[in-house]
């Protein structure tokens, strides 16, 4: 079975850095393209950044410049560095994965709050 697992969340102060990680385990084949959603309360679920198999990388304006997506593809990783934290990046951040053979997968979610 594969699952993704996510780590890496957790309450930051205002200014500070946090890495996400999401491990694509079990049977995972020909990851295309990889991503990290976020979804505040009350809001939508949004696209943060993505990185597609060949490294090019795609983020929503409010992070540009503060954070930085990158995949190991020997390690079925995703990473998602964020630095400059600020509290409107309070959420829930999924990874979402686009294998050719496997699907799209979704992993559980791991909470990110900035407050002081």
């Amino acid at each position: 079975q594969v699952q993704l697992v996510e780590s890496g969340g957790g309450l930051v102060q205002p200014g500070g850095s946090l890495r996400l990680s999401c491990v694509a385990s079990g049977s995972i084949l020909s990851l295309k393209y990889m991503a990290w959603f976020r979804q505040a309360p009350g809001k939508e679920r949004e696209l943060v950044a993505g990185i597609a198999s060949s490294g090019s990388t795609t983020y929503v304006d409010a992070v540009k410049g503060r954070f930085t997506v990158s995949r190991d593809n020997a390690k079925n990783t995703l990473y998602l560095q964020m630095n400059s934290l600020k509290p409107e990046d309070t959420a829930v951040y999924y990874c979402y994965v686009a294998s050719a053979v496997n699907g799209v997968l979704w992993g559980q979610g791991t909470q990110v709050t900035v407050s002081s």
